[in-house]
């Protein structure tokens, strides 16, 4: 069998092809070779290229000298390889793709998320942060608590994030109640008396 120019990652002797999990002959690390004929072809130079597509089989849209593996998903052209793109199992060439991100019209394509622990924290912080706006918290306080337990389970960003902003926005809100109710208690107390 002949040599191959891949060597073995431990003690970098030349290795033989192998059909079944073998040691290395020095080493004794276990390895698995399979390579491709073409790798014991000769390459020259005066040899012309390999034609990438047969008679009689069809090309791709957008590479005319490529092969066709598949048809789009969304506009029925034939596209190769390299213009296939899949997602969840659907596959779209990249001019289907780039409308149905445009337009929202593939299911399962997520171009952009609401960040609801992002809505919630600033209902709860931004009316007391700005001194001016501090009565708008009664309404606030209690939308904060609203989206924050309502969408606790929502996806979070694309970028990894934790809960906190949620957590924040609930203690924040809670508080505002909290004290909003205890403002008018003595408010329709002091009425009373």
């Amino acid at each position: 069998m002949p040599l191959l120019p891949l060597q073995c990652p431990k003690c970098l002797r030349p290795l033989e092809a192998m059909q079944d999990w073998q040691s290395c002959g020095q080493c004794g690390s276990v390895l698995q070779v399979e390579v491709f004929p073409a790798i014991f072809r000769e390459t020259t130079p005066s040899r012309p290229a390999e034609a990438l597509m047969l008679d009689g089989e069809s090309s791709c849209f957008y590479h005319p000298n490529k092969k066709a593996v598949l048809p789009c998903q969304g506009c029925g052209r034939f596209m190769c390889a390299l213009c296939d793109c899949e997602l969840h199992g659907q596959h779209f060439c990249p001019a289907c793709l780039e409308v149905g991100k445009a337009k929202g019209k593939i299911k399962n394509l997520e171009n952009h998320r609401v960040l609801y622990d992002t809505i919630a924290l600033a209902l709860a912080v931004l009316p007391v942060v700005t001194l001016f706006f501090w009565f708008a918290t009664i309404i606030t306080g209690p939308m904060a608590l609203f989206v924050a337990v309502r969408y606790w389970n929502a996806p979070l960003s694309l970028v990894r994030r934790t809960k906190i902003r949620y957590v924040i926005a609930m203690v924040f809100g809670a508080v505002e109640m909290t004290g909003w109710g205890v403002l008018l208690y003595l408010f329709f107390a002091r009425l009373n008396v």
